[in-house]
Protein backbone atom coordinates (compact mmCIF):
# COMPACT_ATOMS: atom_id res chain seq x y z
CA UNK A 1 0.00 0.00 0.00
CA UNK A 2 1.36 3.61 -0.66
CA UNK A 3 1.28 6.75 1.36
CA UNK A 4 -1.98 7.84 0.07
CA UNK A 5 -3.95 5.02 1.18
CA UNK A 6 -2.62 5.46 4.36
CA UNK A 7 -3.56 9.45 4.27
CA UNK A 8 -7.11 8.56 3.25
CA UNK A 9 -7.28 5.61 6.48
CA UNK A 10 -6.35 8.57 8.78
CA UNK A 11 -8.99 11.24 7.36
CA UNK A 12 -11.50 8.52 7.44
CA UNK A 13 -10.66 7.71 11.44
CA UNK A 14 -10.76 11.26 12.75
CA UNK A 15 -13.66 12.06 10.66
CA UNK A 16 -15.99 8.52 11.20
CA UNK A 17 -14.73 9.12 14.87
CA UNK A 18 -16.20 12.68 14.82
CA UNK A 19 -19.83 11.66 13.41
CA UNK A 20 -20.01 9.31 16.40
CA UNK A 21 -18.92 10.98 19.12
CA UNK A 22 -21.39 14.05 17.54
CA UNK A 23 -24.26 11.55 17.94
CA UNK A 24 -23.46 11.45 21.56
CA UNK A 25 -23.00 15.42 22.26
CA UNK A 26 -26.25 15.82 19.85
CA UNK A 27 -28.42 13.57 22.34
CA UNK A 28 -27.09 15.66 25.22
CA UNK A 29 -27.86 18.65 23.64
CA UNK A 30 -31.28 17.46 23.66
CA UNK A 31 -31.40 16.75 26.66
CA UNK A 32 -30.08 20.54 27.63
CA UNK A 33 -33.03 22.28 25.32
CA UNK A 34 -35.30 19.45 27.61
CA UNK A 35 -36.97 18.27 24.09
CA UNK A 36 -38.61 15.23 24.42
CA UNK A 37 -37.09 11.94 24.21
CA UNK A 38 -38.69 10.60 20.78
CA UNK A 39 -36.89 13.34 19.06
CA UNK A 40 -33.69 11.53 19.91
CA UNK A 41 -33.96 8.02 17.70
CA UNK A 42 -34.56 11.13 14.95
CA UNK A 43 -30.63 11.93 14.90
CA UNK A 44 -30.22 8.66 13.21
CA UNK A 45 -32.94 8.90 11.15
CA UNK A 46 -32.19 12.65 9.68
CA UNK A 47 -28.40 12.02 9.57
CA UNK A 48 -29.42 8.57 7.02
CA UNK A 49 -31.97 10.21 4.96
CA UNK A 50 -29.21 12.08 3.54
CA UNK A 51 -27.72 8.97 2.06
CA UNK A 52 -31.06 8.15 0.09
CA UNK A 53 -32.26 11.66 -0.46
CA UNK A 54 -29.11 12.76 -2.01
CA UNK A 55 -27.81 9.62 -3.64
CA UNK A 56 -28.60 10.85 -7.16
CA UNK A 57 -26.44 13.92 -6.87
CA UNK A 58 -23.68 12.96 -4.22
CA UNK A 59 -21.99 10.16 -6.95
CA UNK A 60 -21.80 13.12 -9.55
CA UNK A 61 -20.27 15.65 -6.94
CA UNK A 62 -17.70 13.13 -6.02
CA UNK A 63 -16.72 12.32 -9.74
CA UNK A 64 -16.69 16.01 -10.89
CA UNK A 65 -13.31 16.82 -8.99
CA UNK A 66 -10.59 14.79 -7.36
CA UNK A 67 -11.60 12.73 -4.98
CA UNK A 68 -9.18 14.35 -2.10
CA UNK A 69 -10.80 17.58 -2.98
CA UNK A 70 -14.25 16.26 -2.40
CA UNK A 71 -13.05 14.68 0.71
CA UNK A 72 -12.15 18.11 1.81
CA UNK A 73 -15.46 19.90 1.37
CA UNK A 74 -17.45 17.57 3.01
CA UNK A 75 -15.16 17.50 5.72
CA UNK A 76 -15.43 21.22 6.16
CA UNK A 77 -19.62 20.76 5.47
CA UNK A 78 -19.30 18.57 8.28
CA UNK A 79 -17.75 21.09 10.71
CA UNK A 80 -19.94 23.86 9.19
CA UNK A 81 -23.05 20.86 10.80
CA UNK A 82 -21.02 21.30 14.09
CA UNK A 83 -21.31 25.46 14.34
CA UNK A 84 -24.89 25.79 13.29
CA UNK A 85 -25.33 23.47 16.24
CA UNK A 86 -23.60 25.33 18.63
CA UNK A 87 -25.06 28.35 17.15
CA UNK A 88 -29.23 28.37 17.72
CA UNK A 89 -29.53 25.14 15.30
CA UNK A 90 -31.85 22.77 15.91
CA UNK A 91 -29.69 19.38 16.97
CA UNK A 92 -31.79 17.65 14.59
CA UNK A 93 -31.08 19.88 11.25
CA UNK A 94 -27.90 20.37 12.03
CA UNK A 95 -27.15 16.54 12.27
CA UNK A 96 -28.94 16.19 8.66
CA UNK A 97 -25.85 19.09 7.72
CA UNK A 98 -23.51 16.34 8.79
CA UNK A 99 -25.46 13.26 7.20
CA UNK A 100 -25.65 15.42 4.16
CA UNK A 101 -21.67 15.90 4.83
CA UNK A 102 -21.39 12.20 5.05
CA UNK A 103 -23.56 10.91 2.42
CA UNK A 104 -21.03 13.12 -0.31
CA UNK A 105 -18.09 12.04 1.91
CA UNK A 106 -19.05 8.17 1.33
CA UNK A 107 -18.52 7.72 -2.62
CA UNK A 108 -15.06 9.61 -2.70
CA UNK A 109 -13.67 7.84 0.18
CA UNK A 110 -14.53 4.48 -1.22
CA UNK A 111 -14.40 5.80 -4.95
CA UNK A 112 -10.59 6.80 -4.42
CA UNK A 113 -9.77 3.40 -3.87
CA UNK A 114 -10.52 2.07 -6.73
CA UNK A 115 -8.62 5.09 -8.37
CA UNK A 116 -5.71 4.68 -6.27
CA UNK A 117 -5.30 0.85 -6.10
CA UNK A 118 -5.20 -2.21 -8.61
CA UNK A 119 -8.29 -4.51 -8.24
CA UNK A 120 -6.06 -7.22 -6.71
CA UNK A 121 -5.37 -5.00 -3.74
CA UNK A 122 -9.15 -4.16 -3.08
CA UNK A 123 -10.67 -6.69 -0.72
CA UNK A 124 -7.49 -5.68 1.62
CA UNK A 125 -8.32 -2.05 1.40
CA UNK A 126 -11.67 -2.54 2.13
CA UNK A 127 -10.60 -5.14 5.22
CA UNK A 128 -8.17 -2.07 6.33
CA UNK A 129 -11.06 0.83 5.59
CA UNK A 130 -13.78 -1.63 7.49
CA UNK A 131 -11.48 -2.29 10.45
CA UNK A 132 -10.63 1.11 11.22
CA UNK A 133 -14.35 2.30 10.93
CA UNK A 134 -15.49 -0.06 13.41
CA UNK A 135 -12.51 0.71 15.73
CA UNK A 136 -13.29 4.64 15.36
CA UNK A 137 -17.31 3.61 15.61
CA UNK A 138 -16.46 2.34 19.10
CA UNK A 139 -13.83 5.10 20.22
CA UNK A 140 -16.23 8.07 18.88
CA UNK A 141 -19.01 6.91 21.19
CA UNK A 142 -16.84 6.55 24.14
CA UNK A 143 -15.23 9.96 23.41
CA UNK A 144 -18.74 11.16 22.80
CA UNK A 145 -19.47 10.02 26.44
CA UNK A 146 -16.11 11.64 27.46
CA UNK A 147 -16.69 14.91 26.01
CA UNK A 148 -20.20 15.74 27.57
CA UNK A 149 -18.42 14.56 31.10
CA UNK A 150 -18.44 17.58 33.65
CA UNK A 151 -14.87 16.84 34.25
CA UNK A 152 -14.03 16.97 30.40
CA UNK A 153 -16.22 19.64 29.61
CA UNK A 154 -15.49 21.81 32.11
CA UNK A 155 -12.21 22.12 31.85
CA UNK A 156 -13.13 23.12 28.13
CA UNK A 157 -15.60 25.66 29.32
CA UNK A 158 -12.82 26.59 32.56
CA UNK A 159 -10.82 28.51 30.35
CA UNK A 160 -12.95 31.36 29.25
CA UNK A 161 -12.97 31.10 25.69
CA UNK A 162 -16.34 29.30 24.62
CA UNK A 163 -18.15 31.53 26.95
CA UNK A 164 -16.31 34.37 25.43
CA UNK A 165 -17.94 33.10 22.04
CA UNK A 166 -21.71 32.06 24.08
CA UNK A 167 -20.88 28.75 24.67
CA UNK A 168 -21.28 27.81 28.33
CA UNK A 169 -22.99 23.87 28.62
CA UNK A 170 -21.46 20.98 29.13
CA UNK A 171 -22.98 19.63 25.77
CA UNK A 172 -21.57 22.67 23.60
CA UNK A 173 -18.29 22.51 25.13
CA UNK A 174 -18.47 18.50 23.32
CA UNK A 175 -19.48 20.23 20.44
CA UNK A 176 -16.75 22.24 19.90
CA UNK A 177 -14.31 20.16 21.10
CA UNK A 178 -15.65 17.53 18.33
CA UNK A 179 -15.55 20.65 15.93
CA UNK A 180 -11.51 20.74 16.20
CA UNK A 181 -11.41 17.19 14.83
CA UNK A 182 -13.45 17.54 12.05
CA UNK A 183 -10.52 21.05 10.81
CA UNK A 184 -7.97 17.95 11.34
CA UNK A 185 -10.00 15.58 9.24
CA UNK A 186 -10.38 18.33 6.54
CA UNK A 187 -6.82 19.01 6.96
CA UNK A 188 -5.75 15.64 6.60
CA UNK A 189 -7.99 15.21 3.34
CA UNK A 190 -5.27 18.15 1.43
CA UNK A 191 -2.82 15.65 1.70
CA UNK A 192 -4.64 12.87 -0.78
CA UNK A 193 -3.02 12.82 -3.85
CA UNK A 194 -4.56 12.91 -6.84
CA UNK A 195 -5.19 9.71 -8.82
CA UNK A 196 -5.34 11.70 -12.10
CA UNK A 197 -8.58 9.66 -12.97
CA UNK A 198 -11.07 11.85 -14.73
CA UNK A 199 -15.25 11.31 -15.95
CA UNK A 200 -16.99 12.64 -18.62
CA UNK A 201 -18.65 16.17 -17.45
CA UNK A 202 -22.09 15.64 -15.91
CA UNK A 203 -25.01 18.59 -15.41
CA UNK A 204 -26.79 18.88 -11.81
CA UNK A 205 -30.22 19.78 -13.59
CA UNK A 206 -32.33 17.53 -11.14
CA UNK A 207 -34.57 15.23 -14.15
CA UNK A 208 -31.58 14.54 -15.65
CA UNK A 209 -29.46 13.75 -13.35
CA UNK A 210 -32.35 11.64 -11.20
CA UNK A 211 -32.59 9.60 -14.21
CA UNK A 212 -28.87 9.34 -14.98
CA UNK A 213 -28.73 7.39 -11.54
CA UNK A 214 -31.80 5.16 -12.14
CA UNK A 215 -29.79 4.40 -15.20
CA UNK A 216 -26.70 3.36 -13.22
CA UNK A 217 -29.15 1.61 -10.54
CA UNK A 218 -30.64 -0.70 -13.09
CA UNK A 219 -26.95 -1.14 -14.99
CA UNK A 220 -25.78 -2.85 -11.41
CA UNK A 221 -28.94 -4.45 -10.58
CA UNK A 222 -28.91 -6.01 -14.00
CA UNK A 223 -24.97 -7.05 -13.46
CA UNK A 224 -24.58 -10.68 -12.74
CA UNK A 225 -21.68 -10.02 -10.28
CA UNK A 226 -23.18 -6.46 -9.25
CA UNK A 227 -26.47 -7.85 -7.79
CA UNK A 228 -24.75 -10.45 -6.26
CA UNK A 229 -22.67 -7.74 -4.06
CA UNK A 230 -25.16 -5.66 -3.68
CA UNK A 231 -28.04 -7.80 -2.41
CA UNK A 232 -25.25 -8.88 0.26
CA UNK A 233 -24.35 -5.75 1.28
CA UNK A 234 -28.01 -4.24 1.59
CA UNK A 235 -28.62 -7.42 3.35
CA UNK A 236 -25.90 -7.45 5.67
CA UNK A 237 -26.48 -3.59 6.95
CA UNK A 238 -30.98 -4.10 6.89
CA UNK A 239 -30.04 -6.70 8.62
CA UNK A 240 -27.48 -5.45 10.61
CA UNK A 241 -29.22 -2.24 12.05
CA UNK A 242 -32.19 -4.22 13.48
CA UNK A 243 -29.03 -6.42 15.02
CA UNK A 244 -27.49 -3.29 16.92
CA UNK A 245 -31.05 -2.80 18.53
CA UNK A 246 -31.90 -6.81 19.24
CA UNK A 247 -28.55 -7.01 20.86
CA UNK A 248 -29.94 -4.56 23.79
CA UNK A 249 -32.85 -6.32 24.13
CA UNK A 250 -31.53 -9.66 23.93
CA UNK A 251 -29.15 -8.63 26.71
CA UNK A 252 -31.93 -7.32 29.24
CA UNK A 253 -34.09 -10.32 28.62
CA UNK A 254 -31.85 -13.02 28.41
CA UNK A 255 -28.93 -12.23 30.94
CA UNK A 256 -30.62 -9.11 33.39
CA UNK A 257 -28.06 -6.62 31.41
CA UNK A 258 -29.08 -2.87 31.99
CA UNK A 259 -28.29 -0.26 29.18
CA UNK A 260 -25.17 0.39 29.59
CA UNK A 261 -23.97 -3.24 30.67
CA UNK A 262 -25.86 -4.25 27.34
CA UNK A 263 -23.99 -1.97 24.98
CA UNK A 264 -20.82 -3.84 25.83
CA UNK A 265 -22.02 -6.80 24.32
CA UNK A 266 -22.62 -4.05 21.08
CA UNK A 267 -19.28 -3.23 21.28
CA UNK A 268 -17.81 -6.56 20.97
CA UNK A 269 -19.66 -7.26 18.05
CA UNK A 270 -18.14 -4.32 16.22
CA UNK A 271 -14.96 -5.91 17.81
CA UNK A 272 -15.67 -9.45 15.84
CA UNK A 273 -16.85 -7.26 12.53
CA UNK A 274 -12.94 -5.54 12.95
CA UNK A 275 -11.76 -9.15 13.07
CA UNK A 276 -13.46 -10.73 10.63
CA UNK A 277 -12.27 -7.56 8.14
CA UNK A 278 -8.65 -8.46 8.85
CA UNK A 279 -9.24 -12.02 8.22
CA UNK A 280 -10.44 -11.47 5.01
CA UNK A 281 -8.27 -8.92 3.82
CA UNK A 282 -5.50 -11.13 4.54
CA UNK A 283 -6.61 -14.71 3.29
CA UNK A 284 -9.56 -13.59 0.65
CA UNK A 285 -8.13 -12.90 -2.91
CA UNK A 286 -11.04 -10.71 -4.97
CA UNK A 287 -10.65 -13.76 -7.48
CA UNK A 288 -11.93 -15.74 -5.18
CA UNK A 289 -14.20 -13.22 -3.04
CA UNK A 290 -17.42 -15.97 -4.39
CA UNK A 291 -16.69 -18.30 -1.92
CA UNK A 292 -17.34 -16.55 1.37
CA UNK A 293 -20.78 -16.19 0.84
CA UNK A 294 -21.51 -19.29 2.92
CA UNK A 295 -20.04 -17.27 5.76
CA UNK A 296 -23.70 -15.23 5.89
CA UNK A 297 -25.33 -18.72 6.03
CA UNK A 298 -23.52 -19.57 8.91
CA UNK A 299 -23.80 -15.98 10.79
CA UNK A 300 -27.52 -16.40 10.77
CA UNK A 301 -27.55 -19.76 11.92
CA UNK A 302 -25.46 -18.46 15.09
CA UNK A 303 -27.71 -15.56 15.34
CA UNK A 304 -30.70 -18.14 15.73
CA UNK A 305 -28.73 -20.22 18.28
CA UNK A 306 -27.85 -17.16 20.03
CA UNK A 307 -31.27 -16.52 20.40
CA UNK A 308 -31.99 -19.33 22.71
CA UNK A 309 -29.29 -18.53 24.92
CA UNK A 310 -29.52 -17.47 28.26
CA UNK A 311 -28.34 -17.36 31.65
CA UNK A 312 -29.57 -20.21 33.32
CA UNK A 313 -27.87 -22.44 31.09
CA UNK A 314 -24.51 -21.73 32.46
CA UNK A 315 -23.29 -21.59 35.89
CA UNK A 316 -21.02 -20.25 37.61
CA UNK A 317 -18.56 -17.65 36.74
CA UNK A 318 -15.20 -15.67 37.65
CA UNK A 319 -13.39 -12.77 39.23
CA UNK A 320 -11.77 -10.38 36.88
CA UNK A 321 -8.60 -8.38 37.92
CA UNK A 322 -10.29 -5.47 40.53
CA UNK A 323 -12.82 -7.89 42.40
CA UNK A 324 -15.27 -8.14 39.04
CA UNK A 325 -17.51 -11.13 39.09
CA UNK A 326 -18.27 -11.85 35.62
CA UNK A 327 -20.79 -14.84 34.82
CA UNK A 328 -19.68 -17.75 32.17
CA UNK A 329 -22.97 -17.23 30.67
CA UNK A 330 -22.18 -13.58 29.82
CA UNK A 331 -18.66 -14.29 29.21
CA UNK A 332 -19.94 -16.45 26.61
CA UNK A 333 -22.77 -14.35 25.18
CA UNK A 334 -19.72 -12.39 24.31
CA UNK A 335 -17.88 -14.63 22.49
CA UNK A 336 -21.04 -15.58 20.36
CA UNK A 337 -21.43 -12.12 19.29
CA UNK A 338 -17.20 -11.88 18.71
CA UNK A 339 -18.54 -14.77 16.03
CA UNK A 340 -21.18 -12.91 14.82
CA UNK A 341 -19.31 -9.80 14.19
CA UNK A 342 -16.37 -11.86 12.90
CA UNK A 343 -18.47 -13.90 10.21
CA UNK A 344 -20.20 -10.77 9.21
CA UNK A 345 -17.25 -8.70 8.43
CA UNK A 346 -15.67 -11.97 6.61
CA UNK A 347 -18.29 -12.07 3.79
CA UNK A 348 -19.50 -8.68 3.58
CA UNK A 349 -15.60 -7.09 2.84
CA UNK A 350 -15.15 -8.90 -0.12
CA UNK A 351 -18.79 -8.57 -1.27
CA UNK A 352 -18.00 -4.38 -1.01
CA UNK A 353 -14.49 -5.08 -2.66
CA UNK A 354 -16.57 -6.84 -5.70
CA UNK A 355 -19.10 -4.21 -5.57
CA UNK A 356 -16.61 -1.37 -6.51
CA UNK A 357 -14.83 -3.50 -9.02
CA UNK A 358 -17.66 -3.65 -11.08
CA UNK A 359 -19.02 -0.42 -9.98
CA UNK A 360 -15.84 1.36 -11.68
CA UNK A 361 -15.58 -0.70 -14.25
CA UNK A 362 -19.33 -0.27 -15.30
CA UNK A 363 -20.14 3.64 -14.49
CA UNK A 364 -17.84 5.31 -11.88
CA UNK A 365 -16.61 5.42 -8.33
CA UNK A 366 -18.71 7.69 -7.81
CA UNK A 367 -21.61 6.90 -9.17
CA UNK A 368 -21.12 2.95 -8.32
CA UNK A 369 -20.82 3.89 -4.44
CA UNK A 370 -23.93 5.97 -4.51
CA UNK A 371 -26.25 3.36 -5.65
CA UNK A 372 -24.43 0.98 -3.05
CA UNK A 373 -25.17 3.43 -0.29
CA UNK A 374 -29.29 3.94 -1.38
CA UNK A 375 -29.81 0.74 -1.42
CA UNK A 376 -28.09 -0.59 2.01
CA UNK A 377 -29.36 2.90 4.12
CA UNK A 378 -32.72 2.30 2.34
CA UNK A 379 -32.46 -0.91 3.43
CA UNK A 380 -31.83 -0.47 6.72
CA UNK A 381 -34.83 2.07 7.13
CA UNK A 382 -37.03 -0.51 5.93
CA UNK A 383 -36.07 -3.41 8.07
CA UNK A 384 -35.90 -1.45 11.30
CA UNK A 385 -39.91 -0.03 10.65
CA UNK A 386 -40.32 -4.05 9.89
CA UNK A 387 -38.74 -4.50 13.58
CA UNK A 388 -40.56 -1.60 15.09
CA UNK A 389 -43.76 -3.48 13.70
CA UNK A 390 -42.91 -6.80 15.16
CA UNK A 391 -41.81 -4.96 18.53
CA UNK A 392 -45.67 -3.51 18.24
CA UNK A 393 -47.23 -6.75 17.46
CA UNK A 394 -45.56 -8.15 21.09
CA UNK A 395 -43.05 -10.04 19.56
CA UNK A 396 -40.13 -11.54 21.69
CA UNK A 397 -36.49 -10.45 21.43
CA UNK A 398 -35.83 -14.16 21.25
CA UNK A 399 -38.46 -14.57 18.26
CA UNK A 400 -37.42 -10.96 16.45
CA UNK A 401 -33.92 -12.62 16.75
CA UNK A 402 -34.68 -16.18 15.56
CA UNK A 403 -36.85 -14.65 12.66
CA UNK A 404 -33.69 -12.04 11.41
CA UNK A 405 -31.18 -14.91 11.63
CA UNK A 406 -33.55 -17.33 9.29
CA UNK A 407 -33.72 -14.33 7.01
CA UNK A 408 -30.32 -13.71 6.62
CA UNK A 409 -29.51 -17.20 6.25
CA UNK A 410 -31.94 -17.79 3.62
CA UNK A 411 -31.34 -14.60 2.00
CA UNK A 412 -27.69 -15.64 1.57
CA UNK A 413 -28.79 -19.40 0.46
CA UNK A 414 -31.39 -17.77 -2.27
CA UNK A 415 -28.11 -15.65 -3.68
CA UNK A 416 -25.40 -18.82 -3.37
CA UNK A 417 -28.15 -20.60 -5.58
CA UNK A 418 -28.68 -17.75 -8.36
CA UNK A 419 -24.96 -17.41 -8.29
CA UNK A 420 -24.44 -20.90 -9.10
CA UNK A 421 -27.64 -20.39 -11.90
CA UNK A 422 -25.90 -17.69 -13.48
CA UNK A 423 -22.17 -19.12 -13.08
CA UNK A 424 -23.94 -22.01 -15.43
CA UNK A 425 -24.29 -20.02 -18.35
CA UNK A 426 -20.91 -18.16 -18.09
CA UNK A 427 -17.74 -17.60 -16.51
CA UNK A 428 -18.15 -14.58 -14.06
CA UNK A 429 -15.06 -15.36 -11.69
CA UNK A 430 -13.22 -13.99 -15.75
CA UNK A 431 -14.99 -10.81 -15.00
CA UNK A 432 -13.66 -9.93 -11.34
CA UNK A 433 -11.16 -7.73 -11.13
CA UNK A 434 -11.58 -6.13 -15.08
CA UNK A 435 -10.10 -2.80 -15.59
CA UNK A 436 -11.58 -0.07 -15.68
CA UNK A 437 -11.67 1.93 -18.71
CA UNK A 438 -11.32 4.84 -16.50
CA UNK A 439 -8.08 3.70 -15.14
CA UNK A 440 -6.92 2.96 -18.91
CA UNK A 441 -7.53 6.73 -20.21
CA UNK A 442 -5.38 7.67 -17.37
CA UNK A 443 -2.77 5.65 -17.74
CA UNK A 444 -2.87 5.78 -21.48
CA UNK A 445 -2.42 9.77 -20.89
CA UNK A 446 0.63 9.12 -18.16
CA UNK A 447 2.14 7.26 -21.06
CA UNK A 448 1.34 10.00 -23.56
CA UNK A 449 3.47 12.53 -20.92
Amino acid sequence: MNRGFYTILSAQFFSSLADNALLIAAIALLTELSEPSWMTPLLRLCFTLSYIVFAAYVGIFADSMPKGRVMFLTNTLKAFGCLFMLFAGHPLLAYAVVGLGAAAYSPAKYGILTELLPPEKLVIANGWMEGLTVISIILGVVLGGALILPSVAGVALGTGILQHIGITTYAGAAVSMIFLIYVLAAVINLFIPDTGVRYPKTTFEPLKTFRSFMSSFVELWRDKLGQISLSVTSMFWGAGAVLQFLVLTWADANFGLNLSQASVLQAVVSIGIAIGAVCAAAFVPLKRCLKVLPMGVLMGIVVIFAAHFNRGMVDGGITLPGGLEVSWAILIAGLIMIVVGALAGFFVVPMNALLQNRGFVLMSAGRSVAVQNFNENSSMLIMLGVYSLMIKGGLSSTAIMEIFGAFVSIGMVAVILTHRHHQAGEDLTAMIGEESPHTKRRDAGKAKN
